[in-house]
C-alpha cells in the first residue's frame, strides 16, 4: 500500500452510467489498476478505462478488494448511488481504516426517488429489502406511514402490494420507479389491492403512503413500548403490556445495542426492543419448542424478522452468543447458574433487568441485589372487570422488577 494516499476509492454510479460521473470519479478509474463490481457497473465503463475488471464473488463477499490491501495497486469499487446508504461502501468501512479509503457518491434511488415526489428525506422511512424479508417492511406500516423500498427484484412490487392489502392497508397508493436516473425511467402507479403489474424492471424502488381501507381496520402498531397483549401469538406466558412497558423503560434500548431476552415465552420484549430503533438487536433464548414457533411468527408478523432465536435453555445456551449491551430475564432466575453467566456476559455499563412473580423467585432477586446492588420495584397492575351489574377491580399478581446497572 502506497504511504500517504488512500489505495481504494469507491465510486457511486448511476443508472446514466459512466456518462454521469464527475472528474474525480473518472479520474480514480483512470488511475486504478483493478476495477471490481458487478456485470451491470463493469458493462458501463467504456474500454479506454484500463484497470483489470473483477466482477463481485457468487455469492456476494468483499475479500477479493481486501485481498489487495497490502499490494501497490489503486483499486476501485463501483457501487449504486450513494455507497454509503445501503451499499458496499458501508460495508467496506467496517472493514477498512477511513485513511485507506475514499468514497465518491451519486445521487442514491432513494434521493431521486424523493426529489420527484417532492419527499423530505428526513421524513421518510428508508428500507432496503435487498437480501432481506419482505416482513421487515412491517415495522414501518402504520397510518400516514411514508416509505421508500429498495426492490430485491422484479416481483417485489407485486409482493409488496400484496402484504399492504393483507395488513389492511390496501388504499395505499404505490409509485413504483424503474431505472432511476437512466434513459429508461418509468414511473407506475395503483392502488395496492389491485396491483397491476407481477414483475417490474429488477432495478426498481417502491414508494409509498399508508392509507387505511375504509372497511377493514389496519394492523399499524406503535413503536413504542407497551404493545396490545393480542398483538402476540402466546400461551398465555407473556410479559403483559404494562409490565412490558416499564421492562422496556428499565431496559432503555439504544440504537446499535444487543439485548438477550432470556426464556423469551413468545418473544415480546425482544421483539419490542428491536421496534424502537431499527439498529436495536435482539437474541431470544428460549427453551420450549411450541414457544420458539410463536417466535417465530410474531418476530415476522410485527417487522422485526432478524430477532436470532436460540433453542435452547439458559445458562448452557448462552455459551458463544456476542456479548450483550442489555439482558432480560423474564424466566428461570431460580436457575443455577442463570443469573452469573448473564452478570458475567454484560458489558461494563449494561444492564441486567429480571421480573419475578413468584416467591422463590424474588427471594433469588433480593438475594443476588444484597451481592451486587440495582434496584427493586413491586409493581402491582389492577383492572376493572364486570362484577354483576358494577364493576370491581382484579388486581393481576405483582411483579417483582430488578434492574442493576453493571459498574
Amino acid at each position: 500500500m502506497r504511504s500517504g494516499r488512500a489505495w481504494l476509492t469507491v465510486v457511486g454510479i448511476g443508472d446514466e452510467g459512466y456518462a454521469g460521473l464527475g472528474r474525480d470519479a473518472r479520474r480514480a478509474l483512470f488511475d486504478a489498476a483493478v476495477v471490481t463490481g458487478g456485470a451491470r457497473h463493469l458493462a458501463m465503463l467504456p474500454a479506454r478505462v484500463r484497470a483489470r475488471r473483477e466482477p463481485w464473488p457468487q455469492p456476494f463477499a468483499v475479500e477479493v478488494v481486501l485481498g489487495h490491501r497490502e499490494s501497490n495497486l489503486d483499486v476501485c469499487v463501483l457501487a449504486s448511488g450513494d455507497p454509503m446508504l445501503f451499499g458496499v461502501g458501508a460495508t467496506l468501512a467496517r472493514r477498512v481504516a477511513p485513511g485507506e479509503m475514499r468514497v465518491l457518491p451519486a445521487p442514491s434511488s432513494l434521493s431521486l426517488a424523493a426529489a420527484r415526489l417532492g419527499w423530505a428525506m428526513q421524513d421518510t422511512a428508508m428500507v432496503s429489502l435487498v437480501g432481506r424479508p419482505l416482513d421487515a417492511l412491517r415495522r414501518h406500516l402504520y397510518a400516514r406511514s411514508r416509505v421508500l423500498a429498495l426492490s430485491a427484484d422484479g416481483r417485489t412490487p407485486a409482493a409488496l402490494a400484496a402484504l399492504l392489502a393483507e395488513a389492511g392497508f390496501g388504499a395505499t397508493r404505490l409509485c413504483v420507479f424503474e431505472h432511476l436516473g437512466g434513459p429508461l425511467e418509468r414511473r407506475v402507479e395503483g392502488r395496492a389491492d389491485a396491483w397491476h403489474v407481477d414483475e417490474a424492471a429488477a432495478l426498481n424502488l417502491v414508494a409509498f403512503d399508508c392509507e387505511s381501507d375504509a372497511q377493514m381496520p389496519a394492523q399499524g402498531w406503535t413503536l413504542t413500548p407497551g404493545l396490545p397483549d393480542d398483538a402476540y401469538r402466546h400461551d398465555g406466558q407473556l410479559t403483559k403490556r404494562d409490565v412490558r412497558a416499564l421492562t422496556l423503560a428499565r431496559l432503555a434500548p439504544t440504537p446499535g445495542a444487543l439485548l438477550w431476552d432470556v426464556g423469551a415465552g413468545s418473544g415480546s420484549i425482544g421483539i419490542e426492543w428491536m421496534r424502537s430503533h431499527a439498529a436495536c438487536r435482539a437474541i431470544a433464548i428460549e427453551a420450549h419448542a411450541e414457544r420458539q414457533r410463536f417466535i417465530e411468527r410474531n418476530r415476522a408478523a410485527l417487522g422485526v424478522p432478524g430477532l436470532q432465536l436460540v433453542a435452547g435453555r439458559a445458562p448452557e445456551a448462552l455459551a458463544g452468543l456476542a456479548a450483550p449491551d442489555a439482558v432480560f430475564i423474564g424466566g428461570g432466575v431460580t436457575v443455577p447458574g442463570v443469573l452469573d453467566a448473564c452478570w458475567e456476559a454484560l458489558a461494563r455499563g449494561g444492564r441486567l433487568v429480571a421480573n419475578a412473580v413468584t416467591v422463590q423467585s424474588e427471594a433469588t432477586l433480593v438475594a443476588w441485589r444484597a451481592r451486587h446492588g440495582g434496584t427493586l420495584t413491586r409493581v402491582g397492575i389492577g383492572e376493572a372487570q364486570p362484577l354483576g351489574g358494577f364493576d370491581a377491580w382484579r388486581q393481576a399478581l405483582p411483579v417483582t422488577l430488578y434492574e442493576a446497572v453493571k459498574p
